[in-house]
């Protein structure tokens, strides 16, 4: 599950991510990604830090609080570089920080790593 308020990243993480095999799924609105995750139960979220009403680091805090959803992997995709964005977002609960840009294959191998265990 791919949770990032521009429409035309999620586009193109879905299209992308589908083409080399993964089922994906986009959502544009923080709120509506825990309700979206109960529903379908995705093996992995992909998700961005600057996003309005729930930021990235909100919406990392509310799925390890989820009983339902608290031991699935996230990986965090943000155009913030600073190491303290990296140590907050690895705080509340983030398996993998990559800053953009980065390239398709270092998605794949970190989605990859995150199902066959290595959190």
């Amino acid at each position: 599950m791919v949770i990032d308020d521009d429409e035309n990243f999620t586009n193109l993480y879905k299209t992308t991510l589908i083409a080399t095999g993964f089922d994906t799924i986009a959502v544009n609105h923080s709120p509506a990604a825990i309700d979206m995750a109960h529903r379908v139960k995705p093996d992995i979220f992909i998700i961005d830090l600057m996003m309005p009403d729930i930021d990235g680091f909100q919406l990392c805090r509310m799925i390890r609080d989820d009983p339902v959803i608290r031991d699935i992997p996230i990986i965090i995709v943000t155009a913030l570089t600073d190491s303290e964005s990296r140590e907050v977002a690895m705080g509340v609960g983030a398996n993998e920080y990559l800053t953009k840009p980065f390239t398709i294959d270092k998605l794949k191998l970190s989605i990859n790593a995150m199902l066959n265990g290595a959190k």
